[in-house]
């Protein structure tokens, strides 16, 4: 065992932390995401109309619909993706003889731990995000709110109603993403080289680098991110409202509601996503220390030092 473990028990700790903190800002950015028709009595005008409405029509617990999958996604998510970056990272810095990695080997971890993270944790972001989109749904339906289907229940009924395979709708955007964490984290870490040349850093630092890194990440791929969200959903009969993949995603996006309609909710998804960040790197720092010291009360420090 490496400390790879430790940095993965941190990572799904510090996922938690954020996910927990930021939710109602993923789920107001999620409703405008996939929301295509604006001229719609129901249709939400912005972050604060969608978030006004969904107070007033499903209650606080409305921000949160889907949470429970959301918290155990993030956890997956984070502790997948801290388990390669830093089983890669220590790779290549064996294999260098360095402490710090190249950009270029921060861009190639990040791929690894990415390209892994959405393949193993996709069905998980398909129910959450059929969850979040769920109780606007019903209500528009039935005139009346209802409780949100548990995570298992909404599982099921995907694998039901639309196979097994449809637990993996947005894998290609997804993986595509990927080059999302790879800005993220390679801004990240090169950020946190030249800071860590002049003087060690506080949880502060690590709250800051990380909405830098995550700021511009999000910026860049933000267009993506919104096709992905669609695509997890049940698909539509409407051709035009089908997506066949990213490229016809995008196309069908501009053509019905313009340029404009690729970054639909992108203020909510900025801030969510730079708070996101911020606690995740500084809980994820803070929580490193513990998780080592898990370890040592499970028995495995004594592999853990053994295999440095």
């Amino acid at each position: 065992m490496s400390d790879n473990v430790a940095h993965a028990l941190a990572g799904a700790g510090g996922g938690i932390i954020s996910m927990v903190v930021t939710y109602p800002l993923i789920t107001v950015g999620t409703r405008l995401q996939v929301q295509r028709n604006n001229k719609d009595a129901a249709a939400y005008a912005g972050n604060m109309d969608a978030l006004r409405k969904i107070v007033s029509q499903e209650g606080i617990a409305g921000l949160f619909s889907g949470l429970e999958s959301a918290v155990f996604g993030a956890a997956v998510t984070n502790g997948v993706y801290y388990y390669f970056f830093e089983a890669v990272k220590a790779a290549f810095e064996r294999a260098s003889q360095r402490k710090s990695m190249s950009t270029v080997e921060s861009m190639v971890s990040g791929a690894v731990a990415g390209a892994m993270t959405c393949i193993i944790t996709n069905p998980i972001w398909v129910v959450n995000t059929r969850l979040t989109v769920k109780q606007k749904k019903k209500q528009q339906e039935e005139g009346e709110a209802e409780k949100a289907p548990s995570t298992i229940n909404a599982f099921m009924e995907i694998i039901k109603e639309d196979g097994v395979l449809s637990l993996w709708q947005g894998l290609i955007p997804a993986l595509i993403l990927v080059i999302n964490p790879i800005i993220q984290y390679t801004a990240f870490e090169q950020l946190k080289n030249r800071v860590e040349r002049f003087r060690k850093l506080g949880s502060l630092d690590f709250f800051v680098l990380g909405a830098i890194s995550k700021l511009c990440a999000t910026s860049i791929t933000y267009p993506y991110i919104l096709i992905k969200s669609r695509m997890q959903l049940k698909q539509s009969k409407n051709e035009n409202e089908r997506y066949k993949s990213l490229v016809d995603g995008l196309r069908k996006v501009i053509a019905s509601e313009g340029i404009a309609g690729l970054y639909k909710g992108i203020e909510s998804k900025l801030l969510q996503s730079v708070l996101t960040a911020s606690f995740l790197f500084m809980s994820k720092e803070a929580l490193f220390s513990y998780a080592i010291k898990l370890l040592l009360l499970l028995g495995a420090r004594k592999s853990l030092a053994a295999s440095k």
